[in-house]
């Protein structure tokens, strides 16, 4: 079953209208046919409106509603990922993945250490393109909503947009009690808000960490290993994952 995602405004009496580029996708690559089924999201209000494919115009593609599913695909809490932007493609890669694991927005940061620099030119073009992404991820994945990829901030906005969270946590090398991690990870429940902040390569400034542990964000151990920063906000969301579901 393909999903799409579409404006609510083109979602009117029984009627659904496709439109931009997924009316090529539609069409041309997938090569469906009317009579065919889809599944269409608002990214609002997390249903799944069921369609069959009624007619393939030029520059959209129209279906009949038949049916709607209110099927709960999110998880009972909004995570929050705040990600050291990395070097070359890796937050491709970060945003993708974290998609798929739930992640309810993703806010690139500009830490100290991140080796890339961007001006707010290169900076839009990027978050369009990590927008894009998020937005393939959902569809393939059913997502009920399409998560936001957030402007670039920095760490001391980073901290200020995060501070009504309920939970924070900051994954620290030099935190050690695993079963400290634990217990706040279990204490997590469902409706709170979660911050995850994650460094870049090579980590977090230790001024940075200082001025998210004055914030109240909590240092937690990632284990024994230390883990690549593509490797280590993915690992947070999957605990998150199973925790809350």
């Amino acid at each position: 079953m393909y999903q799409f995602f579409v404006e609510p405004s083109q979602i009117q009496d029984k009627k659904v209208w496709i439109t931009g580029e997924d009316v090529n996708h539609i069409k041309n690559v997938l090569r469906m046919k009317p009579g065919e089924e889809i599944a269409v999201r608002n990214g609002v209000d997390g249903k799944e409106y069921r369609c069959g494919i009624e007619e393939l115009a030029q520059d959209q593609v129209i279906c009949t509603l038949r049916f709607i599913r209110e099927d709960g695909v999110e998880l009972p809490s909004k995570i929050s990922l705040f990600q050291g932007i990395p070097k070359a493609d890796k937050m491709e890669l970060i945003v993708q993945k974290a998609v798929e694991l739930g992640a309810f927005e993703i806010i690139p940061v500009a830490a100290k250490r991140c080796v890339v620099k961007l001006d707010k030119k290169r900076a839009q073009a990027k978050v369009d393109r990590w927008q894009g992404i998020a937005q393939a991820a959902a569809e393939q994945c059913r997502r009920g909503i399409i998560p936001a990829v957030k402007e670039p901030m920095t760490m001391k906005e980073a901290i200020a947009y995060a501070r009504e969270m309920d939970v924070k946590l900051i994954p620290y090398e030099l935190a050690e009690d695993m079963a400290y991690t634990k217990k706040i990870i279990a204490a997590i429940r469902p409706g709170e808000s979660v911050a995850v902040f994650i460094g870049p390569e090579g980590g977090f400034e230790p001024s940075e960490v200082e001025e998210a542990l004055a914030a109240g964000i909590e240092p937690v151990t990632m284990g024994k290993r230390i883990l690549r920063t593509e490797t280590a906000g993915l690992t947070v969301l999957s605990w998150l994952m199973y925790q809350l579901e």
